[in-house]
C-alpha cells in the first residue's frame, strides 16, 4: 500500500510542473478573459465597470469583424484543399520508388521551419517585386501589378505561400500512414488487374482515413488562426467596401483580434471577440472531427 501511495506521489509531482505551467499560461488567463470581455476593461487599471453583453452587441455590428470573420472561413476552405490535396500528393511521390525521395521529403519539409515573419516578407517581396517583374517583361497583364495590392487576388497569395509552408508538415503524417498499409494488401490488388488510380481511392484512402482526420483538423486550426504570415504579407490590406465601410480585403480573425486590443487599446471587445473565435473554432473542429470518425468507422 505505502509503494503505492509513493508511486501515485512521484507521478504527480513529475506531473506537476506541466499541469502548473497549464494552469497558470492557459486556464486562468482563460477564464480572466471571458470576465473581461463582460467589462469596460482597457488593459490597464482596474475595471471600472461591467457593461453585460454590449462588447458582444458591438462587435456584431462591426463591418470589420464580420468581414474578417467571412474572409477567415474562405481562407480556411481554400487552404484546407489546397494543403491537403498538395500534401497527399507529394507523399505518393516520396513513398514512390522514386530516386532520392528521402531528399525530397527534407526539401518538402524544410519551409515548414521558416518562421511566419520571415516568409510573409519573403514572399511579400516575391509578389511585389519578382513577379511584376517577369510579368511585365514577358506581357502578361495579371502578373504586371503587385498580387498582394488586389483585393481580387490577395486572398490566393495567402493561400499559395500558407501551402507552400505547410504542406511538407501535412506530407509527413501522409506519409507515415501510407507507410503503414501492408504491401501485400496492395501487391495483391495489382495482381488483380487494380489500376494505380483504382489503388489509391479504393485502398489506399479508405486505410488512412485516420491520417486524414488528424490532418484535416491540424490544417483547420492553423487556418482559423493564422497571424504571422497575415501580417508579414499583407498586413490585412488592401482596403475594400463591405456593408458601405472600408475594411480590410485580408484582415483575418485572428488580426482584427490583435488590431481591437492593441491598436484601437480596447481590450475588453478585443477579448470578447476571443471568446466569439474560441466557441466558433471549438464547434468546427468538433464537427470536422466527427464526421472524419464516422467516415473512419465506416472504412
Amino acid at each position: 500500500m505505502k509503494s503505492m501511495t509513493r508511486r501515485k506521489l512521484t507521478e504527480f509531482l513529475f506531473l506537476f510542473p506541466t499541469l502548473f505551467a497549464f494552469v497558470m499560461v492557459i486556464i486562468i488567463p482563460f477564464i480572466l478573459g471571458i470576465y473581461y470581455s463582460f467589462t469596460d476593461w482597457q488593459g490597464t487599471g482596474a475595471v471600472s465597470k461591467m457593461v453585460g453583453l454590449d462588447n458582444y452587441k458591438a462587435i456584431f455590428q462591426e463591418p470589420g469583424f464580420l468581414h474578417s470573420f467571412l474572409v477567415t472561413l474562405l481562407f480556411t476552405v481554400l487552404n484546407i484543399i489546397t494543403v491537403n490535396v498538395v500534401a497527399f500528393i507529394i507523399s505518393l511521390l516520396v513513398t514512390s520508388e522514386i530516386r532520392g525521395r528521402n531528399l525530397y521529403r527534407a526539401g518538402f519539409f524544410i519551409p515548414n521551419l521558416i518562421g511566419g515573419i520571415v516568409l510573409g516578407l519573403v514572399w511579400q517581396f516575391i509578389f511585389s517585386n519578382i513577379l511584376p517583374s517577369i510579368g511585365q517583361s514577358l506581357g502578361i497583364a495579371g502578373l504586371s501589378k503587385s498580387l498582394i495590392s488586389n483585393k481580387d487576388t490577395v486572398m490566393i497569395t495567402m493561400v499559395i505561400v500558407n501551402t507552400w509552408q505547410y504542406a511538407g508538415y501535412i506530407m509527413l503524417i501522409y506519409v507515415a500512414s501510407i507507410q503503414g498499409i501492408s504491401k501485400s494488401v496492395l501487391e495483391a490488388a495489382e495482381v488483380d488487374g487494380a489500376k494505380y488510380w483504382t489503388r489509391i481511392t479504393r485502398i489506399q484512402i479508405p486505410l488512412m482515413a485516420n491520417a486524414f482526420t488528424i490532418s484535416l483538423f491540424l490544417t483547420l486550426t492553423n487556418s482559423f488562426k493564422m497571424y504571422d504570415v497575415n501580417v508579414a504579407l499583407t498586413n490585412g490590406g488592401p482596403v475594400t467596401m463591405f456593408m458601405m465601410k472600408p475594411v480590410q480585403a485580408s484582415e483575418l480573425l485572428a488580426l482584427n483580434i490583435y488590431q481591437t486590443a492593441f491598436k484601437y487599446n480596447n481590450m475588453a471587445q478585443g477579448q470578447a471577440k476571443a471568446v466569439i473565435f474560441f466557441i466558433v473554432l471549438t464547434i468546427f473542429s468538433i464537427i470536422q472531427v466527427s464526421w472524419n470518425k464516422s467516415k473512419e468507422v465506416e472504412a
